[in-house]
């Protein structure tokens, strides 16, 4: 089973491989920001459709879907979250 933590590592490598950027070296500079790994919220969007896809589900485009794209963490959780529903 999946983690909140392992999707955490696929969201960072995903937004390292868009951004030329090692997944330690954009690790180490999202820490620098907070505990939660706050992101510009358009990063995420690019990797939106990636992280869909590798999982095979679908994120709702509704509010609490846009709050989540503000840090990995929250996006994170928001992607477990739709895993745990999709298996169900």
């Amino acid at each position: 089973m999946i983690t909140t933590s392992d999707l955490v590592s696929a969201i960072i490598d995903a937004l390292a491989a868009r951004q030329d950027k090692t997944p330690a070296a954009l690790r180490t500079e999202l820490e620098a920001g907070g505990r939660e790994l706050p992101v510009d919220s358009i990063l995420i969007a690019e990797i939106l459709t990636d992280i869909e896809a590798r999982y095979r589900i679908r994120i709702a485009a509704d509010a609490e879907a846009a709050r989540s794209t503000r840090s990995v963490w929250t996006f994170a959780e928001t992607v477990h979250q739709a895993i745990e529903d999709s298996d169900h």
